[in-house]
């Protein structure tokens, strides 16, 4: 039987400020980098995104918790089409704060192909009207954005001028927000007309940050006060990351279960059982950044790096090791140890096939640190994750290298699924998963 994954700091002091004398303090959380969320994609601004036909101000169609979400959708229509016709609900993903629309069209919409239009260009000259979803606080509960997708779903359905069902979904967490919005509208009974429901990237099983860059970033917080703005930690503290990461510590003295650290992860999947899981209705396509051939990044387990020595400070921060007892992923010394942490049976996440993120690359960054650029970036959303395998979320990572060329149906709780053939960056439209997709709406 499989050991629980769990996390020991081994050296602390009760405050990470307290065994060290304030000049020291600073020194580190200077070291540490500078203020901001290190976990959050900075806005696109490169490209051009169309002024939208329509702007919709949304309101949760309930609360969750007794907090009533609120978002917006602006709706683009698709070429000779002077009201919505044959609409496709885009749902933004996870990051801090209000949904940059602008930037999620010229994100999405970046052209992959030379002399070839983007993706929303390509479905808008198909007759497709494209309906853009995004959340005041994307890093807030699932189940309160979900409702904000209800609200839309319902929109799209009273403002529509024909009978043509939905095709509905969203890049990560909005693939997650849209099955939930989904699913709890069968359970209610309500029509949500939806003949396809999609995910690009969407961590369905889980996602993962580094533990150790986890408490990097609590780390900071806990030695250098805010000044304006969120500290390194606030994405991963959020209600939202709590339930999507497989893995999650709650500050950086924690020792523990990693994948039961939060109730909020549990919470969230006994809601979704209760609302049927995913939904039923829709035929469930499925993109992955991640390669479906098995093949990881060059990321050796436990390969230190950073490892800055200034005397006298020392910092280390590793690769996840691959299972093991107590292995080393980080450490700070000042002269004398103030800090070290280590896993146990907790697999390579790090270097699995999946769609990618740079935090490493943008933690080097802040703190002005040379980085190798294959340590830049790690994976985010597994594979077997993006393309829901038909796995226990809580276990399932075993199968991270799993080949899935020839999965058998019921393997995966999707219809259909793409994988990139290669480890593109998380939420990324390539060439390879655009064609397959705008294939699967060719006949609608």
């Amino acid at each position: 039987m499989a050991r629980e994954p769990r996390i020991d700091v081994e050296i602390a002091a009760k405050d990470a400020a307290s065994g060290l004398k304030p000049d020291l303090a600073q020194r580190v959380a200077d070291a540490l980098g500078r203020q901001g969320v290190w976990f959050a994609a900075p806005p696109v601004r490169e490209g051009q995104a169309p002024r939208p036909d329509h702007v919709w101000e949304l309101v949760g169609d309930r609360p969750h918790l007794g907090y009533t979400a609120t978002g917006r959708a602006n709706v683009y229509l698709a070429e000779g089409h002077a009201a919505l016709t044959r609409p496709l609900i885009f749902a933004d993903g996870f990051n801090y704060g209000p949904s940059d629309l602008d930037g999620l069209w010229r994100h999405i919409n970046a052209p992959y192909d030379k002399d070839k239009p983007g993706f929303f260009d390509q479905l808008r000259s198909m007759g497709i009207d494209v309906v853009l979803l995004g959340f005041d606080q994307r890093q807030t509960y699932i189940q309160a954005n979900a409702a904000v997708a209800v609200s839309c779903v319902q929109r799209v359905i009273a403002e529509r001028q024909s009978d043509n069902p939905l095709v509905v979904g969203g890049v990560s967490m909005g693939g997650m927000i849209t099955r939930y919005a989904l699913a709890r509208m069968e359970s209610d009974r309500i029509d949500h007309q939806t003949d396809k429901y999609f995910s690009l990237d969407t961590p369905h099983l889980g996602a993962w940050i580094p533990l150790v860059l986890q408490q990097l970033a609590y780390l900071h917080e806990s030695l250098q006060q805010r000044s304006d703005g969120p500290g390194q930690a606030e994405l991963i503290r959020s209600p939202a990351a709590q339930q999507l990461l497989w893995a999650w510590v709650e500050n950086e003295h924690y020792s523990g279960p990693v994948t039961t650290a939060s109730t909020l992860r549990a919470d969230f999947l006994d809601d979704l059982r209760g609302v049927g899981w995913f939904p039923m209705r829709p035929y469930k396509l499925g993109l992955a950044n991640g390669t479906g051939n098995g093949t990881g990044l060059d990321l050796p387990p436990g390969a230190p790096v950073f490892d800055l020595e200034v005397d006298p400070f020392q910092l280390v921060a590793r690769i996840q090791p691959d299972l093991g007892e107590l292995q080393n992923v980080g450490s700070i010394r000042f002269g004398a140890p103030v800090w070290s942490s280590a896993t146990s049976h907790v697999p390579a996440f790090d270097g699995a096939p999946g769609g990618t993120l740079d935090s490493w690359g943008r933690i080097a960054d802040a703190m002005g640190l040379p980085i190798e650029d294959r340590f830049r970036s790690s994976s985010f959303v597994p594979a077997v994750s993006a393309i829901a395998l038909a796995r226990d979320p809580f276990q399932w990572q075993s199968e991270l290298y799993l080949d899935l060329r020839d999965l058998p149906k019921d393997e995966t709780f999707l219809d259909a699924f793409c994988c990139d053939g290669r480890n593109s960056a998380h939420g990324t439209v390539t060439k390879a998963l655009a064609g397959w997709f705008l294939e699967q709406l060719a006949g609608w």
